[in-house]
């Protein structure tokens, strides 16, 4: 890929919004165009990420609750865990959410899947340029009065 190069005082002056959003669609679009192929929806990708990373610790309304602020496709959460139980992805005991090995090998496909997007992605970004466009990002929405924080 060949991408035309222009001076700082020109990148400077750019609409960081047009950018911002533009680069968020396309990130985005491109996840979830990858998790479409395994017949995921990102709250899917999120719900596997959070129960591989905390076995015995989500029930489904803690883990619903955590979820909700990322989601804007108006997620019925409670129809997801179903979904991934009915696929045999996910198991329910005492409450507590555990994925399968069927869930384990369907989130490492995904997260596979999800990887191939954001290597095109940084394809001549290089860690350092990554990072500073993320901490630029941050402290714009910081500045705006959202959360600088990173996600958790």
């Amino acid at each position: 890929m060949t991408i035309k190069e222009y001076p700082q005082d020109q990148l400077a002056a750019q609409p960081i919004g047009y950018w911002a959003r533009e680069a968020g669609n396309l990130v985005i679009g491109g996840l979830r165009a990858a998790l479409a192929e395994e017949n995921l929806t990102q709250p899917h990708w999120w719900t596997l990420n959070h129960v591989a990373a905390s076995p015995t610790h989500w029930k489904r309304a803690a883990l619903t609750e955590k979820l909700t602020p990322y989601d804007d496709q108006d997620t019925d959460f409670e129809a997801l865990y179903d979904d991934l139980a009915a696929r045999g992805w996910l198991t329910e005991a005492d409450g507590t959410l555990t994925l399968t090995e069927a869930g384990e090998a369907g989130r490492v496909r995904a997260h596979d899947r999800n990887a191939k997007v954001h290597a095109r992605m940084r394809e001549g970004v290089d860690d350092a340029a990554y990072a500073a466009t993320v901490d630029g990002l941050r402290r714009m929405v910081a500045n705006l009065g959202g959360s600088g924080d990173l996600p958790g």
